[in-house]
This record gives structure tokens, sequence and C-alpha cells, in this order.
């Protein structure tokens, strides 16, 4: 991404030859010897990262990090020095330092370095776009912006009652289902909300790298490290650090998250000095931990450790009351996005919708929402704005037989209210409100259906 960039280093060889690298990569760059051209510079111009000496005359790196945190919070700093040690790294990370680099500083890393503190700030604004959307659960109409399934609900409801604790909390759920929103939601809502909230997918990187991502690594820990580098922990010191796809950790991992859960320290790779953090930890997988510890491939005390505060997140399909009103909020929202009229969405694609079983969740209705509002020629979503698997899919009569529109849609329709009794254990108050009609026309459609009677044995007893 293009940015703004301010170098600040009293040695002109410095910003000269950064100048020259960053702008091979597209972002504009501006320099100043010392911190009060700098701050005047600020003053007058906007900047999305600054990166600074830490030694020079006057006022130093510190003093010009403390300035921009102080008086421009949404801009990322960077500190350099010829005199790395781990104690001043620890000190600019605390002090809100995005990333410390040693010189001579390597053209790869620096762009690495900037690229990532870029992608910092840009997530920061949507964490306060977030924060603004986030502030309660309720949509601008009064409804829930995030789903008034029963289950749903109690969900946040969990939400906000741990948020404003320390409690380490564990999401659980289907790819797609909003685990990352969750983890968020909470963030956003707790005594944490104007510290990081900093995002690592374990899941994404080997092993080798993972740890040092994690806690940091010493210079010289291993092949490639070439100066000190602070990790994820430290940049989320006093937020929140949401740990993805946790199920995927390595034993050795495993030992290291435990003792940080337990003491709040931990030792960079490679170093023996202990750093003490105050870290709020927000767990995620998909997968089955209870059965990994089972079979011994996640270890017992850390899955209790994490597993303070469970909140399991129901797949889409098991809360098909929902797809109205996420689709209509995803319609919205990409019509907006698109300069597109697209008010609504037409009866028989909404059909087609709640139909559908949705294995990639949230995730997969909201990319179908987008594609389908970019292809609408009208102002509604009609079934020819959809994925032509979904709409092949939806009524399927035998081979070769063709039948009448609304004949064709009966049957997606009997397949939703089958699947939303089943779902809410045959209750129909239940069902009927998650399925947004009144009791008697789910009557009706029950006994059209032949559903009155079809109520399983293991069913009638819960």
């Amino acid at each position: 991404m293009s940015a703004r960039i301010l170098i600040v280093d009293d040695d002109p060889l410095v910003p000269r030859t950064l100048r020259i690298l960053l702008r091979k990569h597209g972002h504009d760059v501006d320099a100043a010897e010392n911190a009060d051209e700098a701050f005047r510079q600020m003053e007058s111009e906007s900047y999305d990262l600054v990166i600074s000496d830490i030694n020079m005359p006057g006022m130093d790196g510190f003093d010009v990090l403390k300035r921009v945190k102080e008086s421009w919070p949404g801009t990322e700093v960077i500190l350099v020095t010829g005199y790395g040690t781990i104690e001043n790294a620890v000190r600019g990370m605390k002090e809100g330092a995005f990333d410390y680099v040693t010189k001579p500083v390597l053209d790869d890393e620096m762009v690495i370095v900037v690229d990532r503190a870029l992608e910092k700030g840009r997530l920061k604004s949507e964490n306060r776009d977030l924060k603004a959307k986030l502030a309660n659960v309720q949509g601008s109409t009064g409804e829930p912006a995030l789903g008034r399934d029963p289950a749903f609900v109690k969900i946040f409801e969990t939400v906000e009652a741990v948020a404003p604790t320390r409690a380490t909390v564990l999401v659980t759920g289907e790819s797609g289902t909003g685990k990352s929103m969750v983890a968020r939601k909470i963030h956003e809502t707790s005594g944490r909300k104007d510290e990081p909230f900093v995002e690592i997918n374990c899941g994404a990187l080997p092993e080798s790298l993972l740890e040092s991502e994690l806690f940091g690594h010493a210079k010289g820990a291993f092949t490639g490290a070439t100066s000190d580098r602070a990790g994820r922990f430290l940049a989320a010191n006093g937020g929140t650090l949401f740990l993805d796809e946790i199920g995927t950790a390595s034993p050795a991992l495993q030992v290291r998250l435990l003792r940080v859960i337990q003491e709040r320290t931990f030792e960079p790779v490679g170093s023996e000095e202990t750093i003490t953090v105050d870290v709020r930890l927000i767990l995620a997988t998909n997968e089955d931990l209870a059965k990994k510890v089972e079979d011994g491939s996640f270890r017992r005390d850390l899955f209790y450790r994490i597993s303070v505060v469970p909140v399991h997140l129901p797949a889409l399909r098991d809360r098909l009351g929902d797809i109205p009103l996420l689709a209509t909020h995803f319609l919205r929202r990409f019509s907006e996005e698109n300069g597109k009229a697209v008010s609504h969405i037409d009866d028989n694609a909404m059909t087609i919708l709640q139909a559908h079983n949705w294995p990639g969740n949230i995730r997969e209705l909201e990319n179908v929402v987008e594609r389908g509002v970019i292809l609408a020629q009208g102002d509604a979503l009609s079934p020819r704005d959809l994925p032509p698997e979904m709409t092949s899919s939806a009524a399927a009569p035998a081979p070769g037989q063709t039948l009448p529109l609304r004949k064709a849609l009966e049957i997606p329709e009997r397949e939703i209210i089958e699947r939303t009794l089943r779902s809410h254990g045959w209750n129909r108050q239940e069902t009927a409100a998650a399925l947004m009609i009144n009791r008697t026309t789910l009557f009706n459609k029950m006994r059209k259906y032949g559903l009155l009677g079809k109520r399983q044995p293991e069913e009638s007893s819960r």
C-alpha cells in the first residue's frame, strides 16, 4: 500500500538511502534532521509512518516516539539505532513503537518492517470503525446487527459479561462463523479498547518462525536474525492478543503459552532476559480441542487455562432465521461501497439463500451478496445474480422434469422449515420467531409439508 513516511535522522546518508528504497515501493517519503523539524512537518502534513533514529542531539528517538503517540496516535513509529540492546527494544515497544531496528539496516528487512507497520495502522483504523459499528449489538433500526437467533443472542450476552474482565476466552466454531469479529467485540467493549488489538494466525506461519513472531528474538538467535526484534506479545502489551487456529500450536509453543498465561512473563528466542507483559489473551480454533487433549496432541493443562470462558459460535445453517438480517446488512453495505442502487433481495432469491447449506458460513454469505450486488441490474437482488451452483441446486426435480417456479421453491422452503424446527428442538414458538413468521403460518406450512408428525423419538425427549 502507498503511504506517506517521515524519516528523522541527523545523518543525511540514512534518509537519502531510505528515501530511494521506499520510493521504489511506491511510498511518498520526507526527511527531517531533528525532532523539532519533524514536529513542524507533522503539524502541516499527515504521515502514516515515522522512522526515527534514537541517538540524535537534543531530543532523541524516544522523545519523538512519545510526542508522536501523544499528538498523532494514528501514526506508527519505527525506531532505528546503531547501538541495539534488548533493554531499548523493550522500552521502545512498551512506549508504543511498532518495531526496533538496528543498523546497518538491510533493505529487505526494512521493507518488511515498513509494510507490517502500515498494515497495523490500517488495522487500527478498521478497529476504530468497528468500535463505532459494534458499540452495541443493535442496528440502526433497533434490530440486532449481527443476529437475533436465541443462541447467538446468548453468545453476545456472554461476550458483554466477560469483556470487562481479564479472563482468557476460547472462541470455537467452523471457519467463517465470525470468531475474529467476536474477539474484536470483546476487545472493543473492554477497558483495553484504547490499547492495541493484535491478531496472528498460528496456522499461517511455520513452527520455526511462530515462536519468534510471538515472543521476539535476540540478534544472532538463528540464521537471519541480524538484529534484536520484539514480538507480538510486546506489541499487544496493555491490550489484547488474538491467537487464531491455536489447535495447530506445537508442543514446544504450548509450553511457552502456558507459562505466559500463568506468569505473564517470557524470554525472547535466544535471550535470557525475562520480559513481563500485561496482555489479555483470546484464542480461537475450528478444531475439537477436547478430542486433541484425549489423543495427546494438545496439553490438558493448557486447555483448561485457555477455556476459562468458552464461546461456541453456531454454524450459519443452524441459525437460518438470521440469514435475511445478515444478507440485508451486507446488501446495504456493498450497495453503498459500489455505488449501486440495490435496495432489497427479492423473495425468490431470499428463499434460495435460506435453502443453501453455507459450508463457508457468514464469510460465504458475505461473498455471495457482494457478488450479487455487483451483478445486479435493477434495484433488487434476484436469483440470476446468485452463483449458478446455488440456483441450480435450489430446486432439484427429477432428470428431465420441469417444475413451475412456485412449486420448485416449495422444495427449499420445506427444507428450511424442517431444519429450523430441528435446530430448535421442534419448539414451534422459537422456530416461528427464528423464521420471522407467526405460529399460525408455521403450523399451516408444517401441515402442508407433512411435518406435523415428523418429530423423531429422540427429539421428543428434549
